[in-house]
């Protein structure tokens, strides 16, 4: 999963901003091509879409590629002007075959970019939008778990930690994971998976190992959130598609006790599991 940044919200859709488009595009093209060549799981992009010549290069990028998914939704940071009209604009972008999801959405409460009831009211509309459209969800949380277990439980107006998953209108993925267990739990519950990236390898990310080890084994992502969170030994380095192969040689270290050999075991599960995540063939 790579994330598109969103630009300076004084952009217009002019030729600064296409000049930002392009470079967006050429910095994601060529890792993704590099990416294909490594036999761990597949590639999706994950962009927060707040402007038609960043939805249509993210589009465009997903159609060159047979391997490249889409997924459409308004970032918690880029949120602050947030209007319900932008819901029939990401109502329109998920109609195209290869949007899988609504994401990168979610709480922020780290980055002070958009107020917080702003934040929220953002997300449940976006979190309806997705149950309308029987979309998944890519979730963003930042120092804000309690808040985000709160508003996935009441998306839909049914479900929650002592239902039965299947029964959730919503299902998705905690991406980037970073929370504590008992977020896991509540997310596990609602039928969620847990996604994890380059912080899994960092020396201090022990807690965060232990619960990648504890999860269920059908309900583990491998991402990499390029070109932000590189693992281990490309930390403070941009990030890329192809470095994920770093994180599933530590998840297959971590999975031992589920008889996991390798890498491309952690690949072959993690992949089966995004793909019935976003319904990819």
């Amino acid at each position: 999963m790579a994330d598109a940044p969103a630009p300076p919200e004084a952009w217009d859709d002019g030729v600064a901003y296409e000049q930002y488009v392009g470079r967006w595009s050429r910095l994601v093209a060529e890792p993704f091509v590099r990416r294909l060549a490594v036999p761990v799981g597949r590639s999706w992009l994950d962009v927060g879409c707040g402007s038609g010549a960043l939805s249509r290069a993210v589009l465009a990028l997903a159609e060159r590629f047979a391997g490249v998914w889409a997924a459409v939704g308004v970032h918690p940071n880029s949120a602050a002007g947030w209007q319900d009209a932008w819901l029939d604009r990401l109502r329109a972008l998920a109609a195209h075959p290869k949007v899988v999801a609504i994401g990168e959405i979610g709480l922020d409460y780290y980055w002070d970019k958009t107020p917080p009831a702003t934040q929220h009211h953002a997300l449940a509309r976006q979190l309806d939008l997705a149950v309308e459209l029987g979309l998944p969800v890519i979730i963003h949380n930042r120092e804000a778990s309690e808040d985000v277990v709160r508003l996935l439980t009441a998306a839909g107006g049914q479900g929650g930690a002592e239902e039965p998953a299947a029964r959730h209108p919503l299902a998705g993925v905690l991406h980037s994971f970073s929370a504590d267990w008992a977020t896991a739990e509540a997310a596990l519950a609602l039928g969620f998976y847990l996604g994890f990236t380059g912080p899994l390898t960092y020396k201090k990310a022990d807690d965060l190992r232990a619960i990648a080890a504890r999860a269920p084994l059908d309900r583990l992502l491998v991402e990499t959130d390029a070109p932000y969170l590189a693992p281990h030994p490309y930390r403070g380095k941009r990030n890329e598609p192809a470095y994920v192969k770093h994180v599933a040689d530590l998840l297959a270290t971590l999975r031992e006790h589920d008889g996991i050999l390798t890498a491309e075991d952690i690949g072959r599960i993690t992949t089966d599991n995004a793909r019935r995540l976003f319904r990819i063939p």
